[in-house]
């Protein structure tokens, strides 16, 4: 198996370790619909909870059916996960953010409830961000990409090196509005500049770590810089930037030094700028298919209840 391939595999080690199953995992479900998977862990404590979480018959965790709002049960799961955070029960709950990220049953659907991003990946949820891909045509180095290396105080992957920008899709933000937002505070880059960014479609992948479970989804976008621009950083999340030319990004990726989770993205970029093809990739309709994973689809248990108001 090819060195692209083995990536694909590592940053969807989640997808390709079988535990998805009862035994390991079980559906969560809100209003009768399945919106993410928590590991038995997470199942144990959740169960201390009986006035939050309840199981059916059938082993499904669902958020007690006397919670009707989305008020009611943000309000009622971040009791229950600050409670958590006191206990020290989970290491990801360190990096508590203060940020949240809104759950819903499919990204066009309504949100059915708020928690604070780090708790996302206890309970399986998807996940959606943005990653911008600067690049530039350089006369001496050739087609180019701008790579952050994260500072040492992100409470994730500090210290990694990264896609030029990225963030995650909080509350009240839309996918263009982060993604102008970011490229400012991340990287400084002025509005005129950015008048060229580009939609580049999408990547999706599902991640494990030893803080949870990761189903993300990552929009893209591409933006040509010119030459003599150079990025800064203005929010303190980025240590330094790096113009890096293509062949050595297709060396750095494989490097632990490099975040496994920005993988995606950077592959995909490779893949539709001709950089991997089928020539260096037999592999490569499988590849590009690692790069989107059907997360919307891989979500459809629900429940015999009655549905209950999102909102």
């Amino acid at each position: 198996m090819s060195k692209f391939m083995n990536l694909a595999r590592k940053f969807n080690c989640f997808y390709f370790n079988g535990k998805c199953d009862l035994q390991h995992c079980r559906p969560f479900l809100v209003c009768g619909k399945q919106v993410g998977v928590m590991q038995a862990r997470v199942v144990e404590a959740a169960c201390r909870h009986p006035d939050v979480f309840q199981m059916d018959s059938s082993g499904m965790i669902s958020m007690h059916p006397s919670l009707t709002t989305y008020e009611e049960r943000s309000a009622r799961i971040n009791h229950v996960l600050s409670q958590w955070k006191e206990e020290r029960l989970f290491v990801t709950l360190k990096g508590w953010r203060n940020e949240c990220y809104e759950v819903r049953t499919g990204f066009a659907d309504p949100p059915l409830l708020k928690m604070d991003r780090s708790a996302a990946c206890l309970f399986g949820v998807r996940q959606y961000g943005v990653e911008i891909n600067g690049y530039t045509r350089h006369p001496q180095l050739g087609m180019s990409l701008w790579l952050q290396r994260r500072a040492l105080s992100k409470p994730t992957w500090p210290g990694k090196w990264d896609n030029m920008v990225a963030g995650g899709l909080s509350v009240g933000h839309s996918v263009l509005d982060t993604a102008l937002k970011e490229a400012e505070e991340e990287a400084s880059i002025p509005a005129h500049l950015l008048a060229n960014l580009r939609s580049a479609g999408s990547v999706s992948f599902y991640f494990e770590s030893e803080r949870g479970l990761f189903p993300n989804t990552e929009f893209v976008y591409d933006l040509e810089l010119p030459a003599d621009f150079v990025p800064h950083n203005s929010d303190g999340e980025v240590d330094i930037f790096e113009l890096v030319p293509v062949n050595q990004v297709m060396e750095r990726i494989f490097t632990p030094e490099y975040k496994t989770t920005s993988c995606p993205t950077t592959l995909d970029f490779l893949i539709r700028h001709g950089f991997i093809n089928s020539d260096n990739e037999p592999r490569l309709p499988e590849l590009v298919e690692l790069l989107h994973i059907p997360l919307h689809y891989l979500y459809s248990q629900s429940s015999s209840q009655s549905p209950i108001s999102s909102n």
